[in-house]
C-alpha cells in the first residue's frame, strides 16, 4: 500500500494532552515529552507557511493566463503512533533529533493538478525560489511503482522565523493530477476494506486501471494542446492584423478605387 493515512486532512493538530498521551502509550519517556512539546506545531506552521506560498503562486497564474492549473490543495500531519513506528522500524530510538533527522513526512502536502505537464511547470517554479529548500525528489510518474501508483514526492524544508531565530521544517509534497488521485484513493480504500492482503485478481485489476489512468492523463493532455492550438489561431484570425476576408475585400475594392481617382486625365 502506498497510500497514506489522510482520513485528518487539513484537520488542526491533536491537542497536545491527546498527542502526548498517544506518545506515552507508545514508550516515550517524560524527559523526552517536553522537548516533543513543539512538535505538532511546528509541523502545522510550516504547512500553513507552504500553503501560502502555494496559494500565490495560484493567484500569480491566473493573473498570468487566466486560470489556475492546481485544482486543490490538501494537508496532514502524521499521527504520533505512525510517527512512533516508522523510527523504530528505521532501526533508530524514539528522540526528538533521530524523528527531526529521519522522518520527513510528518507533514504532509497534496497538491492535485489538472494535467501532467502542470505537474513538472509548478516543480520547475519552486526549483527557483530561495525561500523553499528541495531535499530530495522521487518521479513516481516517470517511474511508476510496480503496482501503478503514480505521483512525484517532492521533500523540502520550508522556514520558520521564530524569536530562537530562524529553523528550517521537512515537508513531504505529493503532486498529482486528477486521474492519479482518483486512483490513489480507491486503492488505498481496497486495501483497508481487505485489510491489506488484496486478492491477486484485484491487484491485477489496480494495475490496469493505474495504466487506464496514464492514457486518460496523456489524452487529456493532447486534447488540451490542440484546444489551445485553435484557440490561438482563432485570437490571430480576430486581431486587427489579421482581417477578415470581408475586410480584406472592402479594403481591397477601397485601394483600387483610390488607385484609379488617382490617375491623371488624358484628353
Amino acid at each position: 500500500m502506498n497510500e497514506p493515512d489522510w482520513k485528518h486532512l487539513n484537520a488542526v493538530p491533536l491537542p497536545l494532552q491527546e498527542f502526548q498521551l498517544q506518545l506515552e502509550q507508545n514508550g516515550v519517556n517524560a524527559k523526552q515529552l517536553e522537548e516533543w512539546r513543539k512538535i505538532p506545531v511546528l509541523y502545522q506552521l510550516a504547512l500553513e507557511e507552504l500553503k501560502n506560498k502555494i496559494k500565490l503562486i495560484q493567484t500569480e497564474w491566473k493573473l498570468m493566463d487566466g486560470f489556475s492549473p492546481i485544482e486543490h490543495i490538501k494537508t496532514r500531519i502524521k499521527e504520533p503512533h505512525s510517527i512512533v513506528e516508522k523510527v523504530r522500524r528505521k532501526g533508530y530510538e524514539v528522540t526528538l533529533d533521530n524523528i527531526l533527522r529521519e522522518i520527513h513526512d510528518i507533514a504532509g502536502m497534496r497538491v492535485v493538478c489538472a494535467f501532467v505537464k502542470d505537474i513538472y511547470r509548478l516543480m520547475d517554479h519552486l526549483r527557483t525560489r530561495e525561500d523553499i529548500r528541495i531535499l530530495e525528489i522521487k518521479d513516481y510518474i516517470a517511474q511508476p511503482k510496480p503496482n501503478g501508483y503514480q505521483s512525484l514526492h517532492v521533500i523540502v524544508e520550508v522556514p520558520l522565523i521564530l524569536f530562537e531565530g530562524t529553523r528550517w521544517i521537512k515537508v513531504e509534497i505529493q503532486l498529482r493530477t486528477l486521474a492519479m488521485d482518483f486512483w490513489a484513493s480507491m486503492e488505498h480504500i481496497l486495501y483497508y476494506k481487505f485489510d491489506k492482503k488484496v486478492p491477486e485478481h484485484v491487484v491485477n485489476g489496480l494495475s490496469e486501471a493505474a495504466r487506464a489512468t496514464y492514457e486518460l492523463d496523456q489524452k487529456m493532455l493532447k486534447l488540451r494542446g490542440e484546444i489551445l492550438s485553435l484557440s490561438e489561431e482563432q485570437e490571430q484570425a480576430d486581431s486587427p492584423e489579421h482581417p477578415t476576408a470581408a475586410e480584406s475585400s472592402s479594403k481591397t475594392l477601397s485601394l483600387a478605387t483610390d488607385h484609379t481617382e488617382s490617375r491623371p486625365q488624358t484628353c
